[in-house]
C-alpha cells in the first residue's frame, strides 16, 4: 500500500497538518472547496516561477487567509511589495473575497520535494539528459542531509518511441512508517517530445513530538524552525 498512497496524503490529520484549515456549514463547504483548489490551480500556474512549495488557505468569515511557501520570496514581493499587492488584487478579483496575502521563504530547497521536482522539471523542458538531471539532483537532496530519497520520471525519456518510467533511489525511503517525515512532490515537464511526469520522495527522518509539520532535522530528528516569514501584506 505504501508504494499506491501519495504519503502526504497518508500522514494528514497523523503527522501532517491539513493545507486547507476551514469550517463551513454542509451548504457551502463544497463551494469553498472548489474555490480552494480554483486558487491553488491559478498561482500555480501564473506564478510557477517563483518556486512555490505549497499553498495553505485558512478562512474566516470575512477573508481569507493564503499562504505560499517559496523560495524565491523576492520574485512574489517586489519592489517595495508592489509584486504582493498585484498578486493580492488578482486573489481577491479571483474570489471576490478579501485576501490576507503571507509570503513565507523556505529555507532549505533541497528538502523539499515539491521544488526538488519543478527544477528537474525544469532541466528536463530545456532537453537536458534526464540521467544527469536525476543523479544530481538526488546528490543536492543528500547533501543536504536527507536520509534517502526517490525520484521517478515517466514518459518519451530521451525522445524514444516508446515511454518508459525509470527510478533513481539512494538511502531509506519506508513510505509506509508514519512516524518519518516522507516529503512528496510531483511535476510536468511539458517537452517537444510529450509529457513527462516527475515524482519524489525525500526522506526527512522521524517526526519529534512537537514536530510543526513544516520539515524536521533528519540526522537528529528534531522538529526544525519554521521558515522565516518575509512579507506579510
Amino acid at each position: 500500500m505504501g508504494q499506491k498512497v501519495r504519503p502526504t496524503g497518508f500522514r494528514i490529520g497523523i503527522t501532517e497538518p491539513w493545507r486547507s484549515r476551514w469550517y463551513a456549514p454542509k451548504g457551502t463547504f463544497a463551494d469553498l472547496l472548489a474555490e480552494d483548489a480554483v486558487l491553488r490551480k491559478y498561482i500555480s500556474k501564473k506564478y510557477h516561477f517563483a518556486g512555490i512549495s505549497r499553498v495553505e488557505i485558512e478562512r474566516t468569515l470575512d477573508q481569507v487567509s493564503v499562504l505560499l511557501l517559496t523560495s524565491r520570496p523576492g520574485i512574489l514581493i517586489g519592489r517595495k511589495g508592489q509584486e504582493a499587492d498585484r498578486v493580492k488584487a488578482e486573489l481577491e478579483t479571483l474570489t471576490g473575497r478579501r485576501i490576507d496575502l503571507k509570503i513565507v521563504e523556505v529555507s532549505n530547497p533541497n528538502m523539499d520535494a515539491s521544488l526538488v521536482s519543478q527544477d528537474i522539471a525544469s532541466q528536463l523542458e530545456k532537453r537536458g539528459s534526464f540521467r544527469r538531471t536525476v543523479k544530481k539532483a538526488i546528490e543536492q537532496v543528500v547533501d543536504s542531509g536527507a536520509l534517502g530519497v526517490k525520484v521517478e520520471v515517466s514518459g518519451r525519456l530521451g525522445g524514444a518511441e516508446m515511454s518508459r518510467t525509470e527510478k533513481a533511489v539512494k538511502g531509506s525511503v519506508p513510505l509506509g512508517t508514519l512516524r518519518r517525515h516522507i516529503d512528496y512532490g510531483f511535476s510536468i515537464a511539458q517537452t517537444t517530445m510529450g509529457v513527462i511526469g516527475v515524482k519524489v520522495w525525500i526522506d526527512r527522518g522521524d517526526y519529534s513530538v512537537k514536530g510543526d509539520g513544516h520539515g524536521t532535522n533528519a540526522k537528529t530528528g528534531e522538529a526544525s524552525q519554521k521558515p522565516k516569514r518575509a512579507f506579510k501584506r
